[in-house]
């Protein structure tokens, strides 16, 4: 029997932040995905290097890749430093792929990345959202619960 996976991944050290990720979309289901990297890969995101803000995922030849995530050349890498926004594969097992392709292909989802950090290992993983893009007035009743709840929180603060 397999063991239940954490409800929240444990995160360590926090690299890249897709910030507007939660604000752009509604997030549906959220995967941890490791991601092959080479060795001056690894290096430039140990230093905090790396952004995540324009990159999406899509399924290919049935595995998953990081598409225009950019991870800028280490500083001390030779000749065999990487490219800095080449697609990266993600490593996911064949049933979430299978589970990702259907979704993306019927439901008309979208593979975002929400950020990538190195957990307790020291294995560099991100964390990957199958979200549903929002409209203009999803947006703005977003903003109104959150500015509702921040006012509500003042009041409740001030009362006692």
């Amino acid at each position: 029997m397999s063991r239940p996976k954490p409800a929240t991944f444990d995160k360590k050290k926090i690299v890249a932040e897709n910030r507007k990720a939660r604000f752009e979309y509604t997030i549906d289901t959220v995967y941890e995905a490791g991601i092959a990297l080479t060795g001056t890969e690894v290096k430039s995101l140990r230093f905090g290097e790396g952004s995540i803000a324009e990159s999406y995922a899509e399924v290919r030849d049935g595995s998953v890749w990081l598409v225009n995530a950019n991870v800028p050349e280490f500083s001390h890498g030779n000749r065999f430093n990487h490219e800095a926004k080449r697609p990266r594969k993600l490593l996911l097992h064949e049933r979430e792929i299978n589970k990702l392709h259907g979704a993306v292909a019927r439901e008309g989802m979208t593979l975002v990345p929400l950020s990538v950090y190195f957990n307790g290992r020291g294995r560099a993983k991100v964390e990957l959202a199958l979200a549903k893009g929002r409209k203009d007035h999803d947006k703005r009743a977003a903003i109104k619960e959150r500015e509702w709840k921040r006012e509500a929180g003042r009041i409740m603060r001030d009362r006692g």
